[in-house]
């Protein structure tokens, strides 16, 4: 099994791909065969193939196998924890920004105040 952060590093590389993004994108609206996937690039049908078995290591990507035909769908728990991921990223940067915006604006009334008694 892969750890948390594995996965997640997964996710991001696999979402780092143009082609692989547009996959989600359409996979979003709905499962599709690997071949229905294949007819909206100019990819060879390989090439695809192996984007989706990216997606898919990636946990972004579920495959169901009938037969011949696999049907792939969106797994929302991968993208979930990429988005609690970034999240927890902006609520850090938010909080750190704050700080420092109440700090300059803290230093800068006390320079000011000085200035004036002056």
């Amino acid at each position: 099994m892969v750890n948390d952060t594995a996965r997640l590093d997964l996710v991001f590389a696999a979402l780092a791909d143009p082609t692989r993004r547009r996959i989600v994108e359409r996979l979003a609206r709905g499962s599709l065969t690997v071949g229905q996937i294949a007819d909206g690039f100019a990819l060879s049908q390989p090439a695809i193939s192996k984007h989706v078995r990216v997606l898919e290591r990636s946990g972004l990507l579920a495959r169901q196998v009938d037969g011949r035909v696999h049907r792939c769908s969106v797994d929302p728990k991968a993208l979930a924890s990429a988005q609690q991921w970034i999240e927890r990223q902006r609520n850090f940067w938010n909080a750190t920004l704050d700080r420092l915006d109440r700090y300059l604006n803290t230093s800068s009334t006390r320079t000011s105040t000085r200035k004036k008694r002056s």
